[in-house]
């Protein structure tokens, strides 16, 4: 089984979800903020989760504050915002440290994966459907720029 599905994360709602339910599925994973000069790639996020999530596609959005607390609500309320001003639809979970002592365990292997800390928000890290890490990707890369790469995983 690969190292990937054996993380537990809660949801935003404090729940215990295992990434093993996400096995057979490519799987892009990003660290957000609702209030980034990047924010605005929620909208290309949710495009190409449109496009692929029916083919085995899931993005999964963990929302973090560490970068000039950019994502300053309760979870409730980034959740809100994210639905209301961008209409996404996949799934976000407790926000969460990306790096530091209190960071998430599955950053801890995400950057273990792809060496280094995490810069800023909107840094993505691409899974296949058998949980192998595929790629990085920092801030700047535009989920519409992604989607070539998603497409090699379906």
């Amino acid at each position: 089984m690969a190292k990937i599905y054996e993380i537990t994360v809660l949801n935003n709602k404090g729940e215990e979800v295992k990434l093993e339910q996400y096995k057979g599925k490519a799987l892009l994973i990003v660290n957000t903020a609702t209030g980034c000069g990047f924010t605005p790639q929620y909208d290309g996020l949710e495009k190409i989760y449109e496009r692929f999530n029916e083919s085995g596609f899931e993005i999964l959005d963990f929302p973090c504050n560490q970068f000039g607390k950019q994502a300053p609500g309760s979870d409730e309320e980034i959740h809100e915002f994210c639905t209301l001003r961008f209409n996404t639809k996949f799934p976000r979970f407790k926000k969460i440290d990306v790096n530091g002592e209190n960071e998430s365990p599955l950053y801890t292997y995400l950057k273990s994966e792809k060496k280094g800390n995490i810069k800023w928000n909107f840094e993505k890290f691409l899974f296949d459907k058998e949980g192998n890490f595929v790629k990085r990707y920092n801030s700047f890369a535009k989920p519409e720029k992604i989607a070539k790469d998603i497409e090699k995983l379906l």
